[in-house]
């Protein structure tokens, strides 16, 4: 068994029920469980790997509740910058269709790369086109790769547009391969134990691709095993409203009621266009939200009543979304974005930034249907970043008040990362993944896979490419 110790941070923040702050702290850990929280003259003097973070806040690891991290592959598209969803998403599903398994992994490699230099410890990802025969096992080679803890989330799309449904129909699959597919994924990769690295979830991407009768067949496959989330995009715009209007005749929040779609095991992404009775319903059921901020900022989707929800007891979480409508994959700009937008419609007391970290660690974990993670505890797994407050982005800010620098300031990278208590960042650098050779091939692929396309010939060869040995 192996130990590992961390010792004289700056700051500890445990985030555990009493929201404790330990100057000077550490923890210590066991093989991949915390042992011991608290000040570092308290803790055992050695351990097989000690790290010491003088000059750091001490974290529980992020938590990213939504992911789409093939869309890397399709950041800062050109034809697809200024156009609200449902335009951006139909401009760029034709690109998304050129994409094979290799780019998958690769697309899940830089995107897993980026959430962990930034902080996160576990994410979700909701892949939803399966041309060109990619598997969602090439998503489960990278996460294991990188060390990644992961909710793989199945999606899948089954109306195309012969059949009133927005993608293009070599884009969608049959209900019966994407069940079948997902019951081969929950067998083969799902661990429902605490401390799990992998868990499954059956996420078809929403109402404007499937229909509600493969919406209650996908939850009575979840249901048939332990810990098998469901999760889809609701009431995400109001073009999506007024389509299942027309098409169903009935508002998002209800058509999942119907579709049985709500309950402690069911998280939505977005979720903005929802009045007070719908929030009612959300917090009864204990069905969770995934806020993606920024994202909703840049296809001007709406706002998001955080602030609403929250006071009705809904359990929130921060999501990244994809990187085709964020270009971003940060946490704690996710925070800081969640903090600031609520203060501009509601004043400055809409949310505090505790709230917001709140949402990046323990919502996070609430939504995922997790109690292992989201704090420092004792009996929790080791997964913890330690953030720099010794630069200049911190500088006068961390010496009032630390939590309150980590949303308000910029972190652009931790220092240590720790998930399941194997250090995967040491010194500002990701140990497991070589990142100049995986962004050249990144870039390769990206730009393949936009050439065949109107928009394709504007990108820029040269800048892309990278020398490197």
């Amino acid at each position: 068994m192996s130990t590992l110790l961390v010792k004289n941070a700056h700051v500890l923040i445990t985030m555990n029920g009493q929201r404790q702050t330990i100057p000077a702290g550490g923890l210590f850990a066991r093989d991949n469980v915390i042992e011991q929280v608290g000040p570092t003259a308290d803790l055992p003097e050695g351990a097989d790997v000690v790290i010491d973070a003088a000059g750091t806040a001490v974290l529980p690891g992020l938590i990213n509740t939504h992911h789409h991290f093939f869309q890397t592959l399709t950041r800062c598209m050109p034809g697809a910058q200024d156009h609200e969803f449902f335009d951006w998403w139909l401009r760029l599903l034709p690109i998304f269709g050129e994409m094979t398994d290799d780019a998958v992994y690769t697309a899940s490699l830089t995107a897993m790369a980026e959430l962990i230099l930034s902080g996160c410890t576990t994410t979700s990802d909701q892949h939803y086109i399966y041309a060109n025969n990619i598997t969602a096992d090439a998503q489960v080679r990278a996460a294991q790769e990188i060390g990644m803890r992961f909710h793989l989330a199945r999606g899948g799309m089954v109306r195309g547009r012969s059949q009133g449904g927005l993608p293009p129909d070599e884009l969608v699959e049959t209900e019966d391969q994407i069940l079948k597919d997902s019951q081969r994924l929950i067998e083969a990769y799902h661990d429902p134990k605490p401390l799990a690295m992998l868990r499954v979830a059956l996420a078809p991407a929403g109402h404007t691709s499937v229909t509600t009768a493969f919406m209650k067949e996908t939850a009575r496959l979840a249901r048939s095993y332990k810990n098998v989330g469901l999760h889809t995009h609701v009431a995400e715009t109001q073009g999506e409203v007024a389509f299942l209007e027309r098409e169903f005749g009935r508002r998002p929040v209800p058509l999942m009621v119907e579709a049985g779609w709500v309950g402690p095991d069911v998280w939505w992404a977005h979720t903005i266009h929802v009045n007070a009775d719908e929030i009612k319903i959300i917090a009864e059921t204990g069905t969770g939200v995934s806020h993606c901020p920024m994202s909703n900022m840049r296809v001007s989707s709406g706002i998001c009543p955080v602030r609403e929800m929250l006071d009705a007891g809904v359990k929130i979480g921060l999501g990244t979304d994809g990187s085709a409508s964020n270009d971003y994959s940060n946490l704690l700009e996710e925070a800081r974005s969640a903090l600031l937008l609520q203060r501009v419609v509601k004043g400055p007391a809409a949310l505090t930034a505790l709230e917001s970290l709140e949402m990046a660690t323990l919502g996070g974990a609430a939504v995922l249907g997790r109690n292992d993670i989201g704090s420092l505890e004792t009996g929790k797994a080791a997964d913890f970043v330690g953030i720099p407050l010794d630069t200049l982005n911190m500088a006068g800010g961390a010496v009032h008040d630390p939590i309150a620098a980590l949303v308000f300031c910029r972190t652009d990278r931790v220092r240590f990362s720790v998930i399941n208590g194997r250090q995967v960042i040491r010194d500002g650098q990701l140990l497991t993944v070589e990142t100049d050779r995986l962004v050249q091939r990144h870039n390769d692929i990206a730009v393949a896979m936009a050439l065949p396309h109107p928009y394709g010939d504007i990108v820029s060869k040269p800048i892309l490419r990278r020398n490197v040995s």
